[in-house]
């Protein structure tokens, strides 16, 4: 894995927080898992799971370039992801194979 990129990606994953929060919404549990689990990795877990980024809310606002999916198809960062993972992410952005969010993630632990 490039490093570079990957560290990259992780601060732009931490400014997602700040740019939504400008936007009106803040996604702390989004901001925790790239906390803990750093960008790519949050990004690789994220993406399979519905209503977990606020892309919804993205979409909503037209700001959709600036997600999570939007970034991980960019060319700089295409690499750290598998062909699976890149998929799911045009996939979201295109609005299929997402289910509507209540607008927040579950606290791991939680049903």
């Amino acid at each position: 894995m490039n490093t570079t990129a990957a560290k990259k990606f992780h601060a732009e994953m931490l400014a997602l927080y700040d740019m939504c929060a400008g936007l009106g919404f803040r996604p702390v549990l989004f901001r925790r898992a790239v906390v803990l689990k750093g960008g790519v990795n949050a990004a690789k877990e994220l993406v399979f799971k519905p209503g977990t980024t606020g892309l919804e809310r993205l979409i909503e606002l037209g700001r959709k370039d600036i997600s999570m999916e939007a970034a991980m198809l960019r060319p700089e960062y295409r690499a750290l992801f598998e062909p699976l993972e890149l998929k799911e992410a045009e996939k979201c952005l295109a609005g299929s194979g997402r289910e509507r969010s209540r607008g927040r993630l579950q606290a791991q632990g939680s049903p």
